[in-house]
């Protein structure tokens, strides 16, 4: 029997645990990674249950309402429009914090952790903190919540993308500042750390992406240009003149980047520049000083 079997079963009430189930077996049948996890957090995000109270609660009978008419309607839309899970459910944890998402921002994901931790071991000067491409404002806002620096701004040229950032931020860090900005165009003054997480794809591989990232996520926010180093050549050559005497220079690259990016920050006067690794084992950052 299928998941979508127990829909036409009229009169018929089931548990919180057999509609968890069905609905992971209709998201492995659609071919939907992590069916079992997916299909739990649609059914908390519906019935506003957290772990705990599933848990203790997984017996009890499920009656036809709104929540469980909602719950059908976002497994429909996973599975038909492949729509990402954090966008059906408007957020996405990150660093320990929730953040709200939308189509207008890309998902934040667990590579990018690892590249704040990085930054967090790595004890570099923080004092004044930019984040270019901000997107949901996840960097800047967590980098500010857990560095605690006296100045923390993000900036990104998508004013869609800034209102999520904002509304992150009021929720989470009000002391982090958000502005528009073409990438250093609109900044002014200089910092002891600069981070970015920019568009890295290549434009011929944009449309090779699996449908949720390609048909969901924003183009602007994936699109590298020609060979997806566009933007790390512009910004490695500016961050020098918006960087303090010292400063370090943080890029989240993909994973066969790091090479190029390393010359390119060697030959814009970085030193000590270091391809580091992320959890997979994969090149995910470029860190450099400022000499």
């Amino acid at each position: 029997m299928t998941g979508k079997h127990i829909w036409r079963k009229k009169g018929r009430t089931v548990n919180r645990k057999i509609w968890v189930t069905y609905g992971a077996e209709m998201l492995r049948e659609a071919g939907i990674d992590n069916p079992d996890g997916e299909a739990w957090y649609l059914f908390s995000h519906c019935f506003s249950l957290s772990r705990e109270e599933y848990l203790f609660s997984m017996t009890t009978p499920v009656e036809e309402g709104e929540e469980l008419e909602q719950y059908k309607a976002l497994l429909d839309r996973r599975i038909s429009e492949r729509i990402p899970l954090q966008y059906l459910i408007g957020t996405q944890d990150f660093m320990g914090y929730t953040f709200r998402v939308t189509p207008d921002v890309l998902i934040p994901r667990q590579d990018t952790e690892s590249v704040i931790e990085a930054v967090v071991e790595g004890n570099y000067p923080h004092e004044s903190i930019l984040d270019v491409c901000t997107g949901s404002g996840c960097i800047a806002i967590s980098l500010c919540l857990m560095l605690k620096p006296d100045v923390c701004i993000g900036t990104d040229i998508d004013e869609k993308a800034l209102k999520i950032a904002k509304e992150n931020g009021r929720r989470l860090a009000p002391m982090v500042k958000f502005k528009k900005s073409d990438l250093f165009s609109g900044v002014d003054g200089c910092f002891d750390l600069i981070i970015s997480n920019p568009p890295y794809i290549p434009t011929k591989d944009c449309m090779e992406l699996m449908p949720e990232v390609k048909d969901h996520e924003p183009m602007l926010a994936l699109d590298g240009r020609e060979d997806g180093l566009y933007f790390y050549r512009k910004l490695a050559g500016t961050a020098p003149k918006h960087l303090n005497a010292g400063g370090t220079l943080v890029f989240e690259i993909g994973y066969d980047q790091g090479a190029a990016v390393k010359t390119m920050m060697e030959e814009a006067g970085f030193s000590s520049v270091e391809i580091k690794k992320d959890l997979a084992g994969l090149d995910r950052m470029v860190i450099g000083t400022l000499a």
